[in-house]
C-alpha cells in the first residue's frame, strides 16, 4: 500500500525502523523483531542505510525481502550519498520491479568526523532526488524533518527552507528526526505550516532503553532531552530495566500527547528490538482517550 493511501484511511496508524544488520545473527534478530511486531499491524516498515551509503544493497534486499515473505508495507530509505544517478537509478528500478510501492529520500549522512561531498555524477540535497523521483517513478516519497533543526542548518528558518524545497520537489509525506520535548514538535509543525508546508507529518519517537546509548544517539542527531527527563535517567542508569521502563512511560505519555493532538501517527525507532516498542503500541492500542482527536481533526490529514 501507498503510505499517502493509508495515511488517509488507517487508524491507528504506527510504523516502525529497523537498521540492517551486519550479520546472520542480527539478522535472526531483526527478523524476529518484525515477527514479533507484525501483529501490531503496523502501517510500514522502513529499512534505513548506513552511514555513507554503507549498506544500500544489504537495505535493498532486507526491503524486497520483508514485503515478499511477511506481507507488510516497506519503506526503503535511499540517499544520496556514495552513489552517482545511474547508480541510484538502479537502485529505483530494482525496488520498482520488486513492487516496493514506497521509499524515503535522503541526502544521507557521511562516515563519522567526515564532512558530506555529493558523489561525481549524484545529487548534493534531498530536494534533487525527490525532484528525479517525481519525474521518474511511480514511488510514495517521503523526506525527513527536524524537529530542533538538522545540525548542519545555520538556523531554524534555513532548515525549514530546505523542508520546503523538499515538500515542493514532490514529497508526499514527512517523518521527524527523534525528539524528546514534544513541545518542540509542535512548534516546529507550526513553523512548517506557516512556510505553506501541508505534507502529513509523522513524529519520530525513540523509547529510552539503554542510557549510555541514548546519550550518544542525541549526540548525532542535535536532539535534546528535558532536564526532568536527564535527572531521571540519572538516577535510574545504573539499572537498566529501571531505565527502559522509565523509556517505555515516558514514550507512552509522548505519544498519547501527541495523538490527542491530532498527528496523524507514530513513527517508532526500534534499535532493531521489540519489547518496548511493542508495549508502548500495546498500550496505545488499548488506550482510547486519543481517538476523538483524529475524528474531530480531519484537517490534520492532506496528500500529494
Amino acid at each position: 500500500m501507498r503510505i499517502s493511501d493509508a495515511l488517509a484511511t488507517q487508524r491507528p496508524f504506527f510504523s516502525f525502523e529497523f537498521f540492517p544488520p551486519k550479520d546472520d545473527e542480527g539478522s535472526l534478530r531483526l527478523f524476529e523483531s518484525i515477527a514479533a511486531l507484525a501483529p501490531l499491524r503496523p502501517a510500514f516498515v522502513s529499512i534505513t542505510y548506513g552511514a555513507g551509503g554503507s549498506t544500500r544493497i544489504r537495505t535493498v534486499a532486507l526491503a524486497k525481502q520483508i514485503q515478499a515473505e511477511i506481507g507488510l508495507t516497506v519503506v526503503a530509505h535511499v540517499t544520496c550519498i556514495g552513489a552517482d544517478r545511474a547508480e541510484l537509478r538502479a537502485v529505483f528500478d530494482d525496488l520498482a520491479r520488486a513492487g516496493v510501492e514506497n521509499v524515503l529520500a535522503l541526502r544521507g549522512d557521511p562516515p563519522a568526523g567526515s564532512v558530506f561531498q555529493a558523489s561525481p555524477g549524484g545529487f548534493a540535497h534531498a530536494s534533487e532526488l525527490i525532484a528525479m523521483l517525481r519525474r521518474n517513478y511511480g514511488f510514495c516519497i517521503g523526506a525527513a524533518c527536524h524537529p530542533e533543526k538538522h545540525l548542519e542548518a545555520a538556523t531554524i528558518e534555513d532548515d525549514l527552507r530546505f523542508l520546503k524545497l523538499k515538500a515542493d520537489a514532490g514529497a508526499d509525506f514527512l517523518v521527524s528526526q527523534l525528539f524528546f520535548d514534544n513541545s518542540r514538535f509542535f512548534e516546529f509543525e507550526r513553523r512548517a505550516r506557516a512556510e505553506g508546508i501541508e505534507l502529513p507529518i509523522l513524529p519520530g519517537l525513540m523509547p529510552i532503553t539503554n542510557f549510555a546509548q541514548i546519550q550518544r544517539f542525541v549526540a548525532i542527531c542535535g536532539a535534546t532531552i528535558p532536564p526532568k527527563l536527564s535527572v531521571e535517567m540519572e538516577t535510574r542508569k545504573g539499572d537498566a530495566r529501571a531505565v527502559e521502563d522509565l523509556g517505555v512511560a515516558y514514550a507512552s505519555m509522548q505519544a498519547i500527547e501527541l495523538l490527542e493532538a491530532g498527528v496523524p501517527g507514530i513513527h517508532f525507532y526500534t534499535l532493531n528490538r521489540s519489547p518496548a516498542t511493542r508495549a508502548i503500541v500495546s498500550s496505545l492500542l488499548a488506550a482510547s482517550a486519543w481517538r476523538p482527536a483524529f475524528a474531530a481533526s480531519p484537517s490534520t490529514i492532506t496528500s500529494r
